[in-house]
């Protein structure tokens, strides 16, 4: 039976942990030269809806790492942008690929690939979810901190894909989660029902420092996201003050790391000087996407 990664909530802690054990291990093995072909003669279909530059680098890269080859495919590029049914359009590419990886706008349409495809399906971002994302997040969490148990994840901003995910990754690996955002702007209730299975784990916030006070991670992500656009200018009242700025650190945990899925908008979400002064976590987060993507890969993908 195919495995498919759609959402964080597909994966159990123990699945995480897979992952995150594999992702270290090839990491390592990258940086000292080794390589490791483990899909080799495998191709990875690669359905782009929104523009990006980290994942298509990244899985573009991880999946050569890995001796398999990608396609990119546009809109423009399939009959889909011309009125192809999906499930048409699944069960073609299920004959010619070996995975796919979709970033796109609906979930749904995520699931329905899943549905109709024969083969894996890897979620590279829809609106409600960045499962990828939250993968190498977790990762560097690791890296830094050298586990999860006692720590206290703090979100600050928009309820956004980026907040769903991380509620769901950090209490699936123990973590505590804090997130601070306008109430009209609150996490999916599918997620909030999910938090609400991890009484004492979760708290969510209009108040920035009272998220943040004691928090040893600290998250946000842009005001206004991909399709957003015309929302940007009222966004941007909206959110003044929901930012990762000196006074969040000041009532953080004394060593808080800070993470951003990037782009950062320095002087928006995030103070320059604070984004420069954790670039070094920031970079090595946006480094993990490679590594944790390639762990998926192999997880759903080898023979």
């Amino acid at each position: 039976m195919k495995k498919d990664l759609l959402k964080m909530a597909d994966l159990s802690a123990s699945e995480i942990y897979e992952i995150l054990d594999l992702a270290a291990k090839l990491k390592y093995e990258t940086r000292h030269g080794i390589k490791h072909h483990i899909l080799e003669g495998q191709s990875l279909g690669m359905i782009f809806q929104k523009s990006s530059t980290r994942t298509r680098v990244s899985f573009e890269t991880g999946i050569y790492q890995l001796g398999g080859q990608a396609l990119f495919l546009s809109p423009r590029d399939l009959q889909i942008g011309r009125g192809e049914p999906l499930e048409d359009t699944a069960r073609v590419l299920s004959r010619y690929l070996s995975g796919i990886m979709i970033r796109t706008f609906a979930q749904q349409e995520v699931e329905d690939l899943a549905k109709y495809c024969s083969i894996p399906i890897i979620n590279g971002l829809t609106d409600y979810c960045h499962p990828c994302q939250i993968l190498a997040d977790l990762l560097t969490i690791r890296e830094f901190k050298g586990g999860f148990d006692g720590l206290k994840m703090c979100y600050i901003g928009d309820g956004n894909n980026m907040a769903n995910s991380l509620i769901v990754g950090g209490l699936t690996v123990g973590m505590g989660v804090a997130i601070a955002c306008p109430n009209a702007y609150q996490p999916d209730p599918q997620v909030l029902a999910f938090a609400e299975k991890y009484p004492g784990k979760f708290l969510m916030t209009e108040d920035v420092h009272e998220a943040a006070a004691g928090a040893d991670v600290l998250f946000t992500d842009v005001w206004a996201s991909m399709g957003q656009e015309e929302e940007a200018a009222e966004r941007r009242k909206v959110f003044t003050g929901y930012q990762i700025n000196q006074s969040v650190l000041d009532v953080a945990h004394k060593d808080v790391m800070v993470q951003h899925c990037l782009p950062a908008h320095r002087g928006e979400e995030i103070t320059a000087d604070v984004f420069e002064a954790h670039a070094n976590e920031i970079f090595e987060e946006a480094e993990n996407r490679l590594h944790a993507q390639k762990a998926v890969m192999v997880k759903l993908m080898a023979k």
